[in-house]
């Protein structure tokens, strides 16, 4: 008997078949998530050999709970006599640290958690502003460097806070105020984690954004898109009219408010970065508040609509519109803390 051998690190998404060869009768084969049996079958070979394909859709769901899970394949030969005994042969295990993942990516899963985040931005410059959150997320628990660059050349270094994950991911907070120097204007940072590096580049017109939103990417984790272009709202009201006692009433009104927005102009990286947003299961509106950012848990979107469309033209800059709408039934949102605004609270006064 024998077992394939799986990869030491492989993504949800490309967990490769596992064939298991034997010269009896059946394998009791168990498939284990973190110590917990979630697959226990008796399964007989053809031909001698036993496949386990389309893993993917039994092990992706456990994968995106935890985002990193060990995985165990053990599979015991058997011989079924005809009176029924039961004689066991050979015991084999296959096992891997299953990351989660929903692209299909080219190349070894432990290669690219080496050297890449967990983004498919894959190191490209991300533009940022001052007053924004901004997080990276990478498979380990090695410290996270940050070397800041200022506009009279000088440099300073930083240690990235970490705000989440566990021994097998880390999740660390990159704002760019926490690398203000006094009297400096920051130009530039690097954040390093091992061998990944993301490069952020500071946008001094420091422009209004609406919408800021946060999603969960292709790995599970959270990233922010900062949106320039114009926000809009258009609410639709569907009334339901009847006579009641002489009069002609709406007894239901049903509001949906769809906004619209654009993403402004953006470098090629992050183009091709932003499609990670109109793919995502699970967005929230953030805004912010006195300088800091709040994430509305409370406010989930869902994307209707989006154009994401680019062309090789050498004048062509992307940018990027979509159409979005609450997720909750309930349209008619009050927000006490910033009483009076017009669209949602992501808006700056000057909107007003």
């Amino acid at each position: 008997m024998a077992i394939t051998s799986l990869p030491v690190k492989c993504f949800s998404s490309n967990i490769p078949d596992v064939v298991i060869t034997t010269a009896m009768t059946r394998a009791h084969v168990v498939i284990a998530v973190d110590g917990t049996e979630i697959y226990d079958e008796y399964l007989t070979p053809f031909a001698a050999k036993i496949t386990l394909t389309e893993l993917c859709n039994l092990l992706q769901v456990y994968a995106r709970q935890s985002l990193v899970a060990n995985v165990t394949i053990t599979a015991t030969e058997q011989n079924v006599a005809t009176d029924g005994t039961v004689t066991a042969g050979n015991t084999w295990t296959a096992s891997t640290q299953l990351i989660y993942c929903a692209a299909s990516i080219d190349i070894d899963a432990s290669l690219f958690c080496e050297r890449y985040f967990l983004s498919l931005l894959l190191g490209g410059t991300k533009v940022t502003a001052s007053g924004r959150l901004e997080y990276v997320h990478y498979i380990g628990s090695e410290s996270c460097s940050v070397d800041a660059h200022y506009t009279d050349g000088t440099t300073a270094s930083f240690t990235g806070t970490k705000i989440a994950g566990n021994n097998n991911y880390s999740t660390v907070d990159v704002s760019p105020d926490k690398f203000k120097t006094t009297g400096k204007t920051l130009d530039w940072y690097m954040v390093t984690a091992g061998n990944r590096r993301q490069r952020f580049e500071m946008d001094f017109t420091d422009p209004d954004c609406a919408p800021i939103l946060i999603f969960d990417n292709s790995f599970g984790v959270q990233e922010l898109v900062y949106c320039l272009g114009t926000h809009t709202v258009d609410p639709n009201y569907e009334r339901s009219s009847a006579w009641i006692s002489g009069r002609l009433s709406n007894y239901q009104i049903e509001e949906t408010r769809v906004f619209r927005a654009d993403t402004g102009p953006l470098n090629t990286p992050m183009a091709n970065w932003l499609d990670e947003l109109f793919r995502s299961p699970e967005i929230y509106i953030v805004n912010i508040y006195d300088g800091a950012a709040q994430i509305r848990t409370d406010m989930e979107v869902v994307i209707t609509e989006s154009k994401s469309e680019r062309t090789n033209d050498h004048d062509f800059i992307p940018r990027f519109t979509f159409s979005y709408q609450y997720a909750k039934r309930n349209h008619n949102k009050l927000d006490f803390s910033r009483a009076g605004r017009i669209f949602d609270n992501t808006f700056d006064a000057t909107f007003n």
